[in-house]
């Protein structure tokens, strides 16, 4: 399940449940296909209109953002609650969406500020009162505080965010470590965290994973769909100019457990090619020929700049720069035609099985009814609104 309305929530739906889960707990939910083109393109202009109000936006995930108002009431002729309600009204006008906003003095305040009144929410945290919106809040459900760190606050009575927020600083330093001394110094209204507005233009780690239904015990299938989980991966690792020194893989059955390992490379690489050997070795010893499977996924890790890999006398550099030379071209092609124009056959097999089929209904609308002059791999940046009359 990748979203659920307020009205699916309020009737038992929640985060993570599996279609026939969802049926069961509310048996007249309506199951829409996933259109993540059309979403982005709402994100991109949604992005647009928060920079018209402030040319510092942290672009923290597709439908989330920091915006930092500092020194602007002068310029916006009223105070930052007036500034945040003006935003929100705006992104309701021209987009015909609702956001949920958070006013407040750090980052995490601002959050828990954002998710205090939803749907189309505006609540303000001002200095005085952070302890009312604090004094309810169970600790786990703070902006990065888990499971685990809420289970040892609670051995030292700390429950809600209140107590962790009055917790003073010998117990802070002793006890945990960086982030979460920075979480509590937030909490407490100091801005800790930055509004990064930089694009991502490098990355630790590089993931990507499939969730196909119906599942399959299908091996020749699910080979093929961590093949295309490796492809996407390598896909971007590229983009970056970013090889990797590690593989990591995994297989989830249907009863939501996990299998994986990870492999270390002999020298760096973002070329499927090169890796498609010790997928299909760690694949052999995950897979097991009686269970279903309903998502795989790949991790390349330990990721290095292009630039700075050094190669040893025993690399093949003829066949390396052969390598570089055919994805280079691949990239180019996707890049003028759209992605998979070409791609390796090993990843065939996911096109023969039709993804979702009479459970997350037609594929969605952008899809269906394309414009003049476009294809399902080239399309204007534009939504599909239809209006009934």
């Amino acid at each position: 399940m990748a979203a659920a309305s307020y009205e699916a929530k309020a009737r038992g739906v929640q985060r993570g449940m599996r279609l026939f889960e969802v049926k069961n707990v509310c048996p007249s939910a309506v199951i829409l296909p996933s259109d993540y083109e059309t979403y982005s393109l709402f994100s991109v202009r949604m992005f647009e209109i928060f920079r018209r109000f402030s040319p510092d936006v942290e672009e923290y995930s597709i439908d989330e953002a920091f915006v930092d108002l500092t020194g602007l009431r002068r310029s916006s002729h009223g105070p930052y609650g007036m500034i945040a309600k003006k935003l929100q009204e705006t992104v309701e006008t021209e987009l015909g969406i609702t956001v949920s906003i958070g006013v407040s003095l750090s980052k995490v305040l601002a959050k828990i500020g954002s998710k205090h009144n939803k749907p189309h929410g505006l609540t303000i945290i001002p200095g005085m009162d952070i302890h009312i919106y604090l004094a309810g809040l169970a600790v786990e459900k703070v902006w990065g505080i888990g499971p685990n760190t809420a289970a040892f606050l609670g051995k030292f009575g700390v429950k809600t965010a209140l107590d962790f927020a009055k917790k003073d600083e010998k117990f802070i330093e002793k006890y945990l470590s960086k982030p979460y001394r920075e979480i509590w110094n937030e909490l407490n209204g100091r801005s800790v965290y930055p509004v990064t507005t930089e694009s991502k233009s490098s990355y630790q780690s590089i993931s990507k994973t499939k969730t196909f239904t119906p599942p399959s015990s299908d091996e020749t299938f699910v080979l093929a769909q961590l093949s295309k989980n490796l492809e996407n991966a390598c896909i971007k690792a590229r983009r970056y100019g970013l090889s990797a020194t590690r593989l990591i893989l995994f297989l989830r059955t249907q009863e939501f457990r996990d299998t994986g390992m990870e492999i270390k490379l002999s020298h760096p690489t973002a070329y499927p090619a090169d890796l498609f050997g010790p997928l299909r070795e760690g694949f052999v010893q995950l897979y097991r020929r009686l269970s279903l499977y309903r998502q795989t996924g790949v991790v390349l890790g330990g990721l290095v700049p292009e630039i700075k890999v050094q190669y040893s006398l025993f690399d093949d550099i003829s066949k390396i720069e052969k390598m570089a030379k055919i994805y280079s071209a691949i990239d180019r092609i996707a890049e003028k035609y759209g992605k998979y124009t070409v791609h390796h056959a090993r990843s065939l097999p996911t096109k023969l099985q039709t993804q979702h089929e009479g459970e997350r209904g037609d594929e969605p609308e952008r899809k269906g009814d394309l414009f003049k002059g476009e294809n399902k791999r080239q399309r204007l940046g534009l939504p599909m609104l239809k209006i009934k009359v």
